[in-house]
């Protein structure tokens, strides 16, 4: 059955490491456990990524924390859509292998990194998500200090359980949570920035999982206000089988309204505008691009990442479930299309490796 709701309580994966039962919900009805995996090490990967936009000082900053197995990727951002102009900066560390201790619920635990260059936190607490970053260095010395509470209700979520069908024991286990009004402080170049919950909202994009070795993706996502109303939408195809479900859904007052299948039309140029239609046309949206939010990464001669993720302004509708037109316009949001490739030397490392061995002694 085509979009899948899965309820029950269980665990992700079957003894054999395979996925349970694939699909969507609208929490973390299945547990992940990393222990639960029958692949090396180093092709486990977990990761959270926080985006904030601000209305009132029309800017955004978004943070990432990720362990991907070959590589530790830590970052940082800050846009500014007057001007415009994006500056991203952060720390790429060899082989984390499970140092990060990333939690197995969005629920619970914080994410803590600290060096000599950069603090970040992700804390969760009392139904509220705290992010702190401390960068001096940030942008030639202009510094990012941030200091953001995200109010985080007890709302729908999209939540996918995804195989890959080249490889059984692969899967992308992925949560996004929308529409949490933000408060608190952005400090950049010496600058101020106010947040306000009446204007300002954040995102997060949880995932745990393992790929296969080279993906493409397409993700928009977006979260504001809409006539009085908290909006938000998560959109994306291209990466493992969906062909239990989609995680395309819109959000309208803290419930999830499941869409089919939506297609970015994308040119050759990003900074042009792209269209997105739906199989059910319940998302029909143009969208303005102001950043390009680029990046050509290869990291360590072993991930090439080529990312496009834009940042511009969306105008259109979207039908809710009762056949209710939301009707937008100008809402500022962000889609991304981006290539990462494992390569294929390091599909087979030596018996030198066997630190990279999960603890059950798997090696695929």
């Amino acid at each position: 059955m085509r979009n899948h709701l899965v309820t029950s309580k269980q665990p992700l994966l079957n003894i054999d490491g395979t996925l349970r039962e694939p699909g969507w919900s609208t929490s973390l009805v299945q547990t992940y456990n990393r222990r639960d995996i029958k692949k090396r090490v180093t092709r486990i990967k977990e990761w959270d990524y926080y985006s904030v936009i601000s209305n009132k000082n029309n800017i955004a900053v978004c943070f990432t924390v990720s362990d991907l197995g070959y590589i530790e990727l830590d970052s940082v951002s800050f846009l500014d859509f007057s001007v415009p102009r994006e500056h991203t900066q952060g720390n790429i560390l060899p082989f984390p292998l499970g140092r990060l201790h990333m939690p197995s619920d969005s629920s619970i635990g914080d994410v803590k990194i600290s060096n000599s260059k950069l603090g970040l936190e992700f804390l969760v607490k009392d139904k509220k998500r705290i992010i702190r970053c401390d960068f001096p260095e940030f942008d030639g010395g202009k510094g990012l200090k941030v200091n953001i509470t995200l109010e985080s209700l007890d709302d729908d979520t999209m939540v996918i359980a995804t195989p890959f069908k080249t490889d059984k024991k692969a899967f992308y286990y992925n949560q996004k949570i929308n529409c949490m009004r933000a408060c608190g402080k952005v400090m950049y170049d010496g600058k101020v920035y106010e947040l306000s919950p009446e204007t300002d909202f954040g995102g997060l994009d949880w995932g745990r999982g393992v790929w296969t070795y080279d993906n493409i993706w397409y993700w928009g996502s977006g979260s504001g206000e809409v006539d009085g109303h908290r909006f938000g939408f998560n959109i994306g195809y291209g990466f493992g089988d969906t062909s239990a479900a989609s995680e395309n859904v819109i959000f309208y007052d803290g419930k999830a309204h499941k869409i089919d299948d939506v297609k970015f039309n994308i040119g050759d140029n990003y900074t042009e505008p792209w269209t997105f239609t739906s199989s059910d046309g319940r998302f029909e949206m143009k969208f303005e691009p102001i950043i390009d939010r680029s990046d050509y990464t290869s990291a360590l001669g072993i991930i090439v990442t080529n990312q496009h993720q834009v940042f511009g302004r969306m105008t259109g509708k979207a039908v809710l479930d009762d056949g209710t037109v939301i009707r937008i316009k100008d809402f500022l949001c962000f889609a991304e299309k981006v290539h990462n490739k494992y390569l294929s030397d390091f599909k087979n490392p030596s018996k030198k490796s066997g630190d990279f061995l999960c603890p059950n002694g798997y090696k695929n």
